[in-house]
């Protein structure tokens, strides 16, 4: 059984960042989940972790970023690598910030986007920010919601020099049965070649009591056949993955979905392309 390489690890420490978004749900909301609870929940599936920024609140993300990358530099951590936040539409600090975590072991960027104003990544400023990303030779994790899918195009299609990775498959609406419009432009999408797909999070999209793999099965069919086994990476997006069923759960999903591949096909998913896409060890 090839180890996973997790590429959407959160890690919540109230003590050094604010995460106001967690505010109403019970599930995560006033509550930490470290580094060694994630271990102890994916001992034996998971090999190696991409930290995932954790969409803290505005003031704290450089911090976040720093205080991860300490606690990177232990090897018992497996923690490859970090996906910052970062910000794109201001112009102000920019590159100095990527330029600082050229010190971290950051090895990609993520502005959360879902929760923003469409034209937000619609700016020349922003897009040229992001490019600066792909000149660095570094990913932007893109989070766009099902609806906003026609931007995530526009802005792939202005930014192809740079490895853009779509985080949770595009956040289908999978309560409402939201197949379609979300399946044309997970095509779109997919016929862009600096765009890869982020096996994660849609167990949490599935209505409540629903969150299994017969429900999930449409939409990871088509992610498989959109962008293959060549451009396709995991993620538990833990603890997020908590409002479905948890991680273990999804770990076992996981495995049924790639004991439907050849071994090859498994192997890439597992870990062979988020070694490639975000080039860690």
């Amino acid at each position: 059984m090839t180890p996973l390489v997790d590429t959407h690890q959160h890690l919540v420490y109230p003590d050094v960042a604010g995460y106001g978004w967690t505010a109403g749900i019970p599930a995560l909301a006033d509550n930490a989940f470290p580094l060694e609870v994630y271990q102890e929940l994916a001992e034996g599936s998971v090999g190696a972790t991409i930290f995932m920024e954790t969409g803290v609140d505005d003031a704290d993300y450089q911090a976040e970023a720093r205080f991860v990358a300490e606690r990177a530099k232990q090897p018992s951590s497996r923690i490859v690598g970090l996906i910052a936040s970062c910000r794109p539409e201001t112009d102000e600090g920019y590159e100095a910030w990527l330029d600082e975590c050229g010190d971290l072991n950051v090895v990609g960027f993520r502005r959360i986007l879902h929760v923003m104003p469409d034209e937000l990544s619609q700016s020349e400023s922003f897009r040229r920010n992001v490019r600066e990303i792909g000149r660095r030779d570094l990913v932007f994790d893109m989070c766009f919601l099902a609806s906003q899918l026609p931007i995530a195009l526009e802005l792939a299609k202005a930014c192809d020099n740079t490895s853009l990775v779509l985080n949770h498959c595009g956040v289908p609406d999978i309560a409402g049965a939201g197949l379609d419009p979300w399946r044309a432009h997970i095509s779109k999408l997919g016929a862009l070649p600096n765009v890869t797909c982020k096996l994660s999070g849609i167990l949490a999209y599935c209505a409540p009591g629903e969150a299994s793999l017969d429900t999930i099965r449409p939409y990871v069919d088509h992610v498989l056949a959109t962008f293959g086994a060549d451009r396709i990476v995991w993620g538990s997006d833990w603890p997020v993955v908590n409002l479905a069923n948890g991680l273990p759960d999804w770990l076992t999903v996981t495995r049924k979905i790639l004991d439907g591949l050849s071994e090859d096909e498994a192997a890439r998913i597992a870990g062979e392309n988020a070694r490639r896409v975000y080039k860690v060890a």
